[in-house]
């Protein structure tokens, strides 16, 4: 059997145009390969660097502890922020060159590697890169098998791309068993805003996918096809990290679908969570259950305040604005927090939007100042401007993005960086 490490690098994002949090959150894709490779029979060592704010030579320092036959690092933090990753690949690039000796096999997963595997094996200098969800292709890989279906790497001296990203049945998933020390750092509690921290927060997924098609998504090469747990799976996960002292959970579903077994179920818990969702699925007396629930913060996509909008987005929202508005202020009044998403979108004139945001607001409900997004390679926005990604992709994406904004989101609190100035030259 083998002996496999796998590794959250310490992440930082200064002069990315990256939106996502900056906080650690457990790396769940890493957390069940690491019970798959263990049920597998295979050795496992899962370093969360960004948890345990390791530097590069303490992380060099416990793989050579532990003697790998094959590491893995992923290219963008936990499933959370997939959709939304950063564009460079420095800091893995930084993690993947420190430990380049220290391994026989280097793999690499991750949302770059699922649309552009090439120029990712290239720049990270790795042997093997997984596309789409690499839960089942780690354990293939740790049992010695190559070359198969939703892998990119070298043979006889040239690059082979096998089939496309692969998905795995998820539905079967087991609960998940995190360190206890792990936890106790996980003082971070994501999109939570009603109360400050008192124990620790976590991460759960409930489910994977979504059955929409938005044009600003970038799902189909990783986390496409919808698939949801039973209830019963998520409360044992929601027991476990009871038992911990989680007080607040977040659930990472690409979007939290109305659920009244699994909401049923959170009841008696007592424990607080936050989902993001679309408010257009939610009907008044499922709002109501999900607050009862213990619902403590809603990020609702609504992305657009005009029908002509939403189209553009495809969305296929059945509402109008004012019904959505609606919606939203009956969620607040079960729920703390809740927040209405917005994109910027030339259908939408400022003056509209900023006097929907003040009435919003003034009925308790957050709307955003509305967002520039970055056409990520592998979403629908990507594929109308330039066709199907390639090699170059992310970089074209990057200089497009930077050139069409002179501002951009409000985590991005300096001047982007153009992306080759963000990543490093890959050795030769």
């Amino acid at each position: 059997m083998s002996r496999i490490v796998l590794i959250n690098p310490n992440w930082r994002f200064e002069r990315s145009i990256y939106f996502g949090c900056r906080a650690p959150h457990l790396p769940l894709e890493l957390g069940l390969s690491q019970r798959l490779l263990n049920d597998a029979g295979h050795a496992t060592l899962l370093l969360d660097a960004h948890m345990f704010d390791l530097s590069l030579d303490e992380i060099a320092d416990e793989v050579m502890s532990f003697r790998p036959d094959m590491v893995v690092l992923t290219t963008a933090p936990t499933y959370l922020f997939w959709r939304c990753a950063q564009p460079e690949l420095r800091v893995p690039q930084e993690l993947a060159f420190r430990l380049r000796d220290l391994a026989r096999i280097l793999v690499a997963v991750g949302p770059h590697g699922s649309t552009t595997p090439r120029p990712v094996l290239r720049k990270l200098g790795v042997d093997i890169v997984v596309m789409g969800e690499c839960e089942i292709a780690l354990v293939r890989l740790a049992a010695g098998e190559r070359g198969f279906a939703g892998t990119c790497g070298y043979e006889g001296g040239t690059t082979y791309v096998a089939g496309g990203p692969q998905a795995v049945p998820f539905v079967d998933q087991p609960p998940l068993a995190w360190p206890t020390e792990m936890i106790r750092r996980h003082r971070h509690q994501h999109h939570r805003f009603d109360a400050e921290p008192v124990g620790p927060g976590a991460e759960v997924e409930a489910s994977r996918g979504c059955p929409y098609s938005c044009t600003f998504c970038a799902k189909e090469n990783f986390r496409n096809r919808y698939r949801r747990r039973p209830p019963s799976s998520i409360l044992q996960d929601v027991d476990a990290f009871r038992e911990q002292g989680v007080e607040y959970i977040y659930f990472v579903d690409e979007i939290f679908l109305p659920n009244a077994e699994l909401l049923q179920g959170l009841v008696s818990r007592g424990l607080k969570f936050g989902v993001q969702t679309r408010i257009d699925l939610w009907k008044p007396e499922m709002l109501r259950l999900l607050g009862e629930a213990g619902c403590v913060s809603v990020e609702a996509g609504v992305e657009s305040l005009t029908p002509e909008g939403r189209d553009l987005l495809a969305k296929n929202c059945k509402m109008t604005t004012e019904q959505l508005a609606e919606r939203l202020v009956e969620a607040k009044s079960h729920i703390p927090f809740v927040q209405a998403n917005l994109i910027e979108v030339p259908q939408d004139e400022d003056e509209t939007v900023q006097r929907w945001r003040s009435t919003m607001q003034s009925a308790g409900v957050w709307a955003n100042d509305p967002v520039p997004l970055f056409p990520y390679p592998g979403s629908p926005d990507y594929r109308k401007l330039w066709g199907e990604p390639d090699d170059e992709a992310w970089e074209r994406a990057h200089d497009y993005y930077l050139g069409l904004f002179d501002r951009f989101s409000d985590v991005q609190e300096q001047r982007p960086r153009p992306l080759r100035e963000l990543e490093l030259e890959a050795p030769r």
